[in-house]
């Protein structure tokens, strides 16, 4: 089993940065697909960005390429996202969210087919991220 708890939500001006933070429990293997995904009230979750474990290669969502940077840490057991040039847009509700057995294919969240919600079987709570104008 696996449980997952995001931290570090908060406000910000237009243009700030924010750090989230996702402390994960229980075995978080190799072929695990780590991702952020946004939601915001009325809309479907958004797939942001991802990292596959094994590798530590890393993809995002179009809207956020170049401004968001997803890590993780040595022991594999907290992973961040790295929040710059933030744009009101971006605000929302973000999760951290936990895909086993997965490919590094099906780990693209900025390809033709990123993984959808529904394929990670692990979240955390969500952290709010306000960004005003």
């Amino acid at each position: 089993q696996v449980q997952l708890a995001e931290s570090g939500g908060g406000s910000a001006q237009a243009g700030g940065s924010l750090r989230l933070s996702c402390a994960a429990s229980g075995n978080i293997g190799n072929t695990f697909c780590m991702a952020w995904f946004r939601q915001v009230l009325g809309e479907e979750r958004e797939g942001v960005a991802a990292i596959y474990v094994y590798s530590g290669s890393t993809s995002y969502t179009d809207s956020v390429s170049g401004r968001f940077t997803i890590s993780q840490d040595d022991a594999k057991k907290t992973m961040y996202l790295q929040m710059s040039s933030l744009k009101p847009e971006d605000t929302g509700t973000y999760y951290c969210a936990a895909k086993p057995h997965s490919s590094r294919a099906g780990c693209q969240m900025g390809s033709r087919n990123p993984p959808s919600a529904a394929a990670f079987a692990y979240w955390g709570q969500g952290t709010q991220v306000t960004v005003s104008s």
